[in-house]
């Protein structure tokens, strides 16, 4: 049986190592999405995922998949993209329709568990200077992002979207490419998919993410908003420049 938290409930978050293995890592239910239980959680190795209407579930799966920001796999395919600088990248500019559009129904899927309370926890941990969002452009059209949330030197991936081809690889490239230059340590990648192991993640036991994550997460981070004002073009190669346009914020 896992322990039941109410809102508000004082009590940490048990240790990980209760977390069942099957469902692999379900750890409580319960508790709230207040910036306070999600900063421990996300502390601790444990996120939530859940189905809109059922009870907040946490997890901390074992192993655990993760993506060294230094580490990225290019493919040929992605490189030639990348060459063409067809898709410009963005932080923090648009938070709020980038989860929006993580939220939206995928094709084959029913329905999604990024519900809105989820939507309004993330925004307010965006508001806080924690969480963070990357927008993939195409002129003015948004086409593809990310958001997670960073603590110190580490970030927590949570979902990405895509409505033109290689937009959401683009903005994991971008994510990476800034992440290294600011020394963070890793991405939590949360749980294993094809798409991500393409791109380079490598599954790690959860002793092992937690110890990383016990490094980088009190190390000196960098707050508040992402958006630097410009739009940017990821590098081919991590030695390749970064070139920008510093056009204005799409509407």
């Amino acid at each position: 049986m896992i322990p039941l938290l109410a809102p508000n409930d004082p009590r940490p978050f048990p240790d990980v190592r209760r977390a069942l293995r099957e469902p692999n890592g379900l750890l409580a239910a319960g508790a709230d999405l207040s910036p306070e239980r999600l900063t421990s959680a996300y502390r601790h190795g444990i996120f939530p995922w859940f189905n809109p209407g059922d009870p907040i579930l946490w997890w901390s799966p074992d192993p655990r998949t993760v993506l060294l920001p230094d580490q990225i796999h290019l493919s040929r395919s992605l490189r030639k993209r990348l060459r063409r600088r067809q898709l410009a990248v963005t932080m923090d500019r648009d938070f709020g329709n980038v989860i929006r559009a993580c939220a939206a129904p995928r094709d084959g899927a029913d329905g999604t568990w990024i519900a809105p309370e989820m939507i309004a926890a993330y925004t307010t941990l965006h508001h806080l200077g924690m969480g963070h969002s990357v927008e993939v452009w195409a002129g003015d059209q948004l086409v593809g992002g990310l958001y997670g949330v960073a603590l110190g030197r580490a970030f927590f991936g949570e979902s990405m979207f895509s409505r033109t081809a290689d937009a959401s690889k683009i903005a994991l490239v971008a994510l990476c490419q800034r992440l290294a230059a600011w020394g963070f340590g890793m991405i939590d990648c949360q749980m294993r998919t094809a798409h991500l192991m393409r791109l380079g993640a490598v599954e790690v036991p959860r002793s092992r993410f937690v110890a990383a994550l016990a490094r980088y997460r009190d190390a000196p981070g960098v707050p508040g908003s992402w958006d630097d004002g410009a739009r940017h073009y990821p590098a081919v190669q991590p030695t390749d420049p970064s070139p920008t346009e510093t056009s204005g914020a799409p509407s």
